[in-house]
């Protein structure tokens, strides 16, 4: 039996994993649930799968879980904090620890499960876009693996040879380009000019994924693909130069390797993310995920275009991050949690998102973090988002 700790259970990829875990009860048992605020959807998970550990990051809603979880005859171990989840995600009872909480919060779970040497099935993109460096070498000396959840990363990893085994270069495999392909979201047929009338309800309608609202976001400025190019650089090896970004609106091929001799190489599927995440818990074997299987005559066409700039500002911003390294990914992240946050609730236009951004990333010199320990890049996260905050309001005036 495999112990699963899986931070981030209430969220979609959370669900899915529960939903494919469940399919495969004697190969996979859930040793530790955690989620931020919703006890409620946290008590029925609890009943269901019967976890020794529940953890709320908010201790309000521990409280609260405790108290829905007093009828059970055998209630799990009701946790709260950062601190806790950490413990959860090192547990000696645990094989693979599925990382699934949004944004900067889920770095430091994420960083505990490298340092005690899981099998990290990586769903959270920030921790490497905040800490590539710190995470990459937490799994090196810890003996841990790295298996990408992203469906972009996963098709990537699944169109590499065999014996790749993450965190190294690409390049000796004969790896001439990464080609990540993008649906474009739902606005990306939209004029150029009601694209500042978009309504936080519209852009978390994603045409083809079923996705929580801060990646739904994410997905219609595309800044979701400039997060990806940076976590495809630390866990394939290479550089920004050598990824491509390609709009491909059916989302049948999640992305593509291309070789040195002229072949390409490519993953399919429906858009489930039950595929990859059964793919990596399984993994070298394959699982029934619980997905159809992809009917090509219905499909029938495979359409691809170019990102248009103009309708995706936040990829050229991810694009020179890359490139420049240091702070910068930790600063476009930053902001950009900041403003999507704030165009959720109806503080700024859809937009602004791009431009809180961009001014972000002006006003804050670049620093180099070589050696930095997870305290400093945090505290780089956290001037971030001060001077992103200051910038909503220039921005919504």
């Amino acid at each position: 039996m495999i112990g699963i700790t899986l931070l981030g259970s209430t969220g979609s990829i959370g669900v899915s994993t529960l939903d494919v875990v469940e399919r495969h009860r004697e190969q996979f048992r859930i040793v530790a649930l955690t989620a931020n605020r919703d006890a409620e959807g946290m008590a029925l998970q609890c009943r269901r799968h019967r976890p020794e550990y529940a953890v709320m990051a908010d201790p309000v809603a521990a409280g609260k879980l405790r108290l829905l979880l007093s009828g059970m005859a055998k209630p799990p171990e009701v946790l709260a904090g950062t601190a806790a989840l950490e413990s959860v995600a090192a547990l000696p009872q645990v094989d693979c620890v599925m990382a699934a909480i949004v944004g900067a919060a889920g770095l430091l779970p994420t960083l505990a499960a490298a340092r005690a040497g899981k099998r990290l099935l990586l769903a959270n993109k920030e921790a490497l876009v905040v800490a590539g460096s710190l995470l990459m070498r937490a799994v090196a000396d810890n003996g841990a693996r790295i298996l990408p959840i992203d469906s972009e990363h996963n098709a990537v990893f699944q169109c590499l040879p065999g014996d790749f085994h993450g965190g190294g270069d690409i390049e000796h495999l004969g790896v001439d380009q990464i080609l990540l392909t993008a649906s474009g979201g739902p606005f990306r047929d939209m004029p150029l000019e009601e694209l500042a009338e978009v309504t936080p309800e519209a852009a978390c309608a994603h045409p083809n994924w079923d996705m929580g609202r801060k990646i739904s976001v994410d997905s219609a400025t595309m800044m979701n693909k400039g997060l990806e190019l940076i976590e495809a650089c630390w866990l394939f090896g290479t550089n920004p130069s050598r990824v491509r970004i390609l709009v491909h609106p059916q989302s049948v091929i999640h992305s593509l390797v291309q070789y040195r001799d002229g072949s390409v190489l490519a993953q399919l599927g429906n858009p489930d993310m039950r595929t990859p995440i059964a793919h990596a818990l399984a993994w070298p074997d394959r699982i029934d995920s619980g997905v159809a299987a992809l009917d090509l005559l219905e499909v029938q066409r495979l359409d691809f275009r170019p990102a248009d700039p103009k309708r995706f500002p936040c990829l050229a911003f991810a694009y020179s991050a890359a490139a420049q390294g240091g702070t910068y990914p930790v600063i476009l992240n930053a902001a950009n949690e900041v403003a999507v946050d704030a165009f959720l609730k109806r503080r700024i236009g859809f937009m602004d998102i791009p431009a809180v951004v961009e001014k972000t990333l002006q006003q804050l010199p670049r620093e180099g973090v070589e050696g930095w320990e997870v305290e400093q890049l945090l505290d780089a996260d956290q001037r971030a988002r001060r001077v992103a905050e200051q910038n909503l309001g220039g921005v919504a005036e």
